[in-house]
């Protein structure tokens, strides 16, 4: 019973999260169309990249395609943080935690409806991607890992976020956040393979950068088709932040229920 408990507890607040983003447009519009946006820009400005030797694909496009799974997260993990610390500023978040409500459920809860969310992303992502033309040479299976994927992606992003927003209550620190995450995602491969950065320090940055293997990971099923140790690194890296940044959040968790 207890356990169902907590079940029927998690989906309330997962369903409070999502219905809560529906309901402004603000916070879901954008990490739909900005990532899409900025996909079209960079495949119209790069393009010519794919003439390279050695560059995997013809189709920028299709190379692309990975960086609006990352940068999506990046957005409702903002989103879903900054939702967070309002609860706890205007006190919803001390209220939920004088009732009957376990202290797991609050947080797994809002990482839940993130993930939905960004399962939902996803699968816009794709359908954008089918409709330009881009062929994802791992096929239906792959599309399937691939939404696997980008759920564990917006987890630990999500984690990340709400474990900011516990920390410190204030949804402009955990819009400060973005920038510093964004930077990631620049220096990383992004727009060209690794194996093809020519500028040393920034290839061995992008080599250190987490971002660069999940961007990878996503890559493979879009271009390369079944590339088992590239996946084992995007899936590797992801379960990786997401445990780090549960953990951090579990504690940041329960240090502001001690508080209250």
């Amino acid at each position: 019973m207890r356990s169902a408990g907590l079940g029927v507890q998690v989906a309330s607040l997962a369903r409070r999260s999502i219905v809560r983003t529906l309901r402004q447009p603000a916070s879901a519009i954008p990490p739909i169309v900005f990532p899409l946006a900025l996909m079209a820009l960079n495949s119209g400005g790069l393009h010519a990249a794919t003439d390279i030797p050695g560059f995997p694909t013809d189709n920028f496009y299709a190379f692309a395609l990975a960086v609006p799974f990352v940068q999506g997260a990046l957005f409702s993990t903002v989103n879903a943080g900054t939702d967070l610390a309002r609860d706890i500023q205007t006190g919803f978040f001390n209220r939920l935690s004088l009732t009957p409500m376990r202290g797991a459920a609050l947080l797994a809860g809002n990482l839940a409806g993130n993930v939905v969310l960004g399962v939902a992303q996803a699968a816009i992502y794709i359908t954008v991607g089918l409709l330009i033309g881009v062929d994802f040479e791992s096929g239906p299976g792959g599309i399937a890992v691939l939404l696997v994927l980008a759920a564990l992606i917006s987890l630990g992003f999500g984690a990340l976020g709400a474990m900011l927003a516990l920390r410190t209550g204030s949804g402009e620190a955990v819009q400060g956040l973005f920038p510093v995450l964004f930077v990631f995602l620049f220096i990383s491969s992004m727009n060209m393979p690794r194996n093809l950065i020519e500028i040393d320090w920034f290839r061995i940055a992008a080599s250190f950068n987490p971002v660069s293997y999940l961007l990878e990971g996503v890559r493979s099923l879009v271009i390369e088709g079944w590339d088992a140790e590239t996946l084992a690194l995007g899936f590797g890296m992801a379960v990786g932040v997401t445990i780090a940044a549960t953990i951090a959040a579990s504690l940041a968790l329960r240090s502001r229920l001690e508080r209250t």
